[in-house]
């Protein structure tokens, strides 16, 4: 089944890629829209919309789906039901797939709720009490995006279509619709996990390797990046694009923060993710919307490569995660470490590799907008924790002395997986140039002081020489960390997020809720309410039948209180 699915995929891919070439080409698109159900003035259809961004877009997530279950023949080879686990992960691409291509909020739900219900499934694979819980973390965080979802439809109820495409304009200006905007915002950030719904993210790493590769590159969390990309036109010059740019740009540097921190290896993969997304995010709230959407694209390309290197990684060393475990890979495992090395040097924007291009010209046009030194500070530090992380995972895992146990058979000889891994590695190297070429074929014209335009490279210098010295010094001062213990443990837990999201939103608000339902739904509210009427009709129906069996006794009792009611009464 993995050969099949993954020749589909790949035949798939390459058809869409050149048919949204041809749209690109030519400024042209496709709109289908099937009606379903008519009711009121409110028509519920099923629309498609095919236009360069979508097919260029679903193009990706089939090549990347392709390679991932071609990788996972081999990564989840001694799992009895491999065949569910293909399964799932192709529902999880088609629910991407109607994310996609639809204009319509309520087809965009079927793909919407898709995607969380399936993302739920992945998390939970492994069946044990961490995965239990973080796919409860997940289902539940992304539930209030959800929520979100659903009064947005219910709002646009006023408009007579939920074809939001139609009426972006008529929204930005019309106060009362301007809601619409505030609840998108808000479900694309628990999707793309912002603050404060960051911490499912890491979380969600209790899933299967190759969901990982999947799920960060481009599905899941990028589904919240791609619904604000069409609603593009809302976040400019107003509050709004301001309010999603602080939290995007906090996002960033939070998750930049933390990973240099962070000693499990998907962790730090996953956190880099966020941080891309805080930079996507940011980026698109100041409205640049195709700069955004060649950003995503170009980091799902070599995203996807590294959750494969690190799964490789993790497979070699016996399901071990910890970067402090490991060492002196690029020895043992040379091919997987020269993947490794290229999809970091490509996240930390190597000249010519495909983050450069994307990440260069996202921050030399952020120097040039008219922004404040805060939303300028953040973007250039969190560039620099970038490299700084990228330096300290290298150093960790593929140079210094092998740190785990005598005996370890370490290989580069899993074929299957290295050729998955390969057909990523080519698309890391030559994808960000080939879509610079396509996406904008006039190029920009950013003119800049000198100083500035050589202030992205030294920043990553100086974020990569930070990262080797701090990942390279002595016992003395790793003990004088010991100092600084409670700002460790602060920006080494995102900032407390997963405390307050698990106790704060989850626990606490349950177990009032358990108390409330045992206090008043079963307690006073029964007594006082249902369980008390059927007692009292219980023993009036019981009165009625001592009087209903006609006995001679009872009317004469009856009688005598009659009469002496009468008798007081006069």
């Amino acid at each position: 089944m993995c050969i099949i699915s993954f020749i589909s995929l790949i035949s798939f891919s390459i058809s869409l890629f050149i048919i949204g070439l041809n749209f690109l080409m030519n400024e042209f698109s496709i709109f289908i829209e099937w009606e379903l159900i008519t009711l009121n003035s409110s028509m519920i259809s099923m629309t498609m919309l095919f236009d360069w961004m979508s097919l260029i877009f679903m193009s990706f997530v089939l090549l990347i789906a392709s390679l991932v279950i071609f990788y996972s023949k081999e990564y989840m080879s001694a799992d009895a039901n491999i065949n569910r686990f293909i399964m799932l992960v192709l529902m999880f691409v088609l629910s991407m797939m109607f994310l996609i291509v639809s204009p319509n909020l309520i087809s965009i739900l079927l793909g919407w709720d898709g995607l969380g219900l399936v993302s739920y499934c992945l998390v939970i694979y492994f069946q044990n009490v961490k995965s239990y819980n973080a796919g409860m973390l997940t289902a539940l965080s992304n539930r209030v995006g959800d929520v979100a979802f659903l009064i947005s439809i219910a709002w646009m109820l006023n408009y007579g279509s939920w074809n939001y495409i139609y009426y972006l304009e008529f929204m930005k200006n019309d106060f009362s619709m301007q809601i619409i905007s505030y609840l998108m915002v808000l479900a694309a950030m628990t999707k793309s996990a912002q603050i404060p719904f960051s911490s499912w993210l890491p979380a969600a790493m209790a899933a299967p390797t190759p969901v990982s590769a999947l799920v960060h590159s481009s599905t899941l969390v990028t589904a919240g990046v791609y619904l604000l990309i069409r609603f593009n036109i809302l976040l400019t010059d107003n509050l709004l694009g301001k309010l999603l740019l602080l939290i995007s740009g906090l996002t960033m540097f939070m998750a930049g923060l933390g990973a240099n921190f962070e000693f499990d290896l998907k962790k730090i993969i996953a956190l880099s993710t966020l941080s891309q997304l805080g930079l996507m995010m940011s980026i698109l709230s100041m409205g640049f919307y195709k700069l955004a959407f060649f950003h995503l694209l170009t980091h799902a390309l070599f995203k996807a490569l590294l959750f494969m290197c690190a799964g490789s990684i993790i497979h070699n060393m016996n399901n071990f995660q910890d970067i402090r475990f490991m060492g002196n890979l690029v020895m043992s495992m040379p091919l997987t470490s020269s993947c490794f090395n290229i999809a970091n040097l490509a996240l930390c924007g190597m000249p010519f590799l495909a983050g450069f291009y994307s990440k260069d010209m996202i921050l030399e046009i952020t120097l040039m907008s008219n922004i404040n030194i805060l939303i300028c500070f953040l973007y250039f530090v969190s560039t620099g924790l970038t490299v700084c992380y990228s330096f300290r995972l290298v150093f960790y895992s593929i140079t210094g002395e092998m740190n785990s146990f005598t005996l370890n058979v370490l290989s580069d000889e899993g074929w299957i997986m290295l050729k998955g891994m390969f057909g990523l590695l080519i698309m890391s190297i030559i994808g960000g140039s080939m879509l610079n070429w396509l996406i904008f074929p006039t190029p920009y014209m950013i003119c800049l002081p000198w100083y500035f335009k050589q202030l992205t490279i030294l920043v990553c210098l100086i974020g990569g020489l930070m990262g080797y010295l701090l990942s390279n010094v002595n016992l003395y001062f790793l003990n004088k960390s010991l100092l600084f213990y409670n700002y460790s443990m602060f920006f080494g837990s995102m900032w407390f997020m997963p405390y307050i999201s698990t106790y704060g939103v989850i626990s606490y608000p349950m177990i009032y809720g358990k108390l409330m339902n045992k206090i008043m739904d079963q307690g006073w509210s029964e007594y006082l309410g249902g369980q008390m009427l059927f007692y009292m009709y219980t023993k009036m129906s019981q009165y009625n039948q001592i009087i209903q069996n006609n006995n001679f006794k009872i009317y004469l009792l009856l009688f005598l209180l009659w009469v002496l009611m009468f008798m007081f009464l006069i």
